[in-house]
């Protein structure tokens, strides 16, 4: 009896590991089954993917003679500017209906007229003191002719400062000498008289007057401040290094470059007016350190005919210059944006490839640059903005792009 219990103990013990080991069996089988499979399927090899073209707009690079440029800033000023004041004293009696604020006045016409009376008396009272000298000279004239003779009849021989004393000759210039006295009074008078009519002593616009009918007026005074309207001044500042490139008169022979004037705040997009270089001021800004060109305008408030309807330079205002410079032959201009690094160019190259390509670059305007060597006639410049852009990479161009595009502007353009 005992021993069947142990065989029935036993049976039972193998029955419950057989279970608990059947799960773990099952795990091990099929862990083995995988790697088989893993080990006997096919592999893939990794390959890099293909190199993408970049997409660009391209221009061709045009070679030809080009003219520098300067960009710069300027302030308009007066050519000719005064401020009136009297010669003489006294009450103005007339005052010209231009003579205010933006009048416009030509040379020689009457601005104002100072009371002339007394102006005119005076000259009447220094005609007659010309006229007392004379008579007197033609009376010491025959005293002389009187003395003359005696001295002759006493036939006496003198030192001659003696004879100049007998025959009166101190007394003749001394007349003689106020007769000159009499007749300076006289032309000072009529100066004077002259003087009370104020004249304008060139053509010229009004910027501000003092005075009015009635008020009295001595030399201290400024009757009015006039600004010349033939021509007028633009101080424009330049850097030093750009002179050079500047044509500035040294004599007849000279003559100095065209300048574009533009407003485009007050005169729009398409105002412009046109001035010449005349002369460099002889010293540098203290601040910036520029040179100053004078650029003179001819009719700035445009009353000539030929000028109507173009736009007004008023006195003071600020402008915007383009000096045209010095004409470069056999060079590619550039737009200024187009330019990476500072001197290097973007060039797509015949096997359809970046080329990051240093050029020579002879002048560096605002908008453009004109580069002497490193690029030729008919290159393909790339004028897309490229992230991360390498050498050699793939480039693919639009399909609008056109072989007629071109870079910058040519000579005479």
């Amino acid at each position: 009896m005992s021993i069947q219990n142990n065989l029935q103990d036993s049976a039972l013990y193998r029955s419950r590991w057989i279970k608990r080991l059947a799960p773990v069996f099952t795990l091990l089988v099929g862990v083995l089954v995988a790697v088989v499979l893993l080990q006997s399927g096919p592999s893939a090899k990794r390959e890099s993917p293909p190199r993408q073209a970049r997409l660009v707009e391209i221009q061709p690079v045009v070679i030809g003679n080009a003219r520098t440029r300067i960009d710069a800033m300027g302030t308009v000023v007066p050519a000719e500017s005064v401020m009136l004041q009297p010669q003489v004293d006294g009450e103005i009696v007339f005052v010209s209906d231009e003579l205010e604020p933006g009048g416009l006045l030509r040379a020689g016409d009457e601005l104002l007229r100072i009371d002339p009376r007394d102006y005119e008396l005076a000259v009447l009272q220094r005609e007659s003191e010309v006229a007392q000298a004379q008579s007197t000279l033609r009376l010491e004239q025959g005293q002389q002719s009187i003395a003359k003779r005696e001295f002759e009849l006493l036939g006496e021989s003198m030192q001659a400062d003696d004879r100049d004393l007998v025959l009166r000759k101190p007394q003749l210039e001394s007349v003689r000498a106020q007769l000159a006295l009499a007749r300076a009074g006289l032309e000072k008078a009529k100066l004077d008289l002259l003087r009370s009519h104020v004249h304008t002593p060139f053509n010229a616009i009004v910027e501000s007057t003092e005075v009015d009918v009635g008020a009295r007026v001595t030399t201290a005074n400024t009757l009015a401040t006039l600004v010349g309207t033939d021509s007028c001044w633009l101080e424009v500042s330049v850097a030093v290094r750009d002179l050079k490139w500047i044509s500035i008169p040294r004599g007849d022979a000279v003559v100095g470059s065209t300048v574009r004037i533009t407003n485009r705040v007050a005169w729009g997009e398409a105002g412009w007016r046109e001035g010449r270089v005349i002369r460099l001021a002889g010293d540098i800004e203290k601040e910036g350190r520029m040179a100053r060109l004078i650029v003179a305008v001819d009719d700035p408030f445009t009353l000539k005919p030929e000028n109507s309807g173009k736009p007004v330079l008023l006195m003071n205002s600020y402008v915007s210059v383009e000096i045209e410079g010095r004409q470069l032959d056999q060079v590619a201009s550039i737009a200024r944006m187009h330019l990476r690094d500072g001197d290097r160019l973007w060039i797509m190259g015949a096997d359809d490839t970046l080329e990051i390509r240093k050029v020579d670059i002879v002048f560096r305007g605002h908008d453009q640059v004109l580069v002497a060597d490193g690029a030729k006639a008919g290159e393909r410049l790339v004028v897309t903005d490229l992230a991360a852009p390498v050498a050699g990479m793939p480039l693919r161009r639009r399909a609008n792009d056109t072989a007629s595009t071109q870079v910058g502007t040519e000579a005479g353009k």
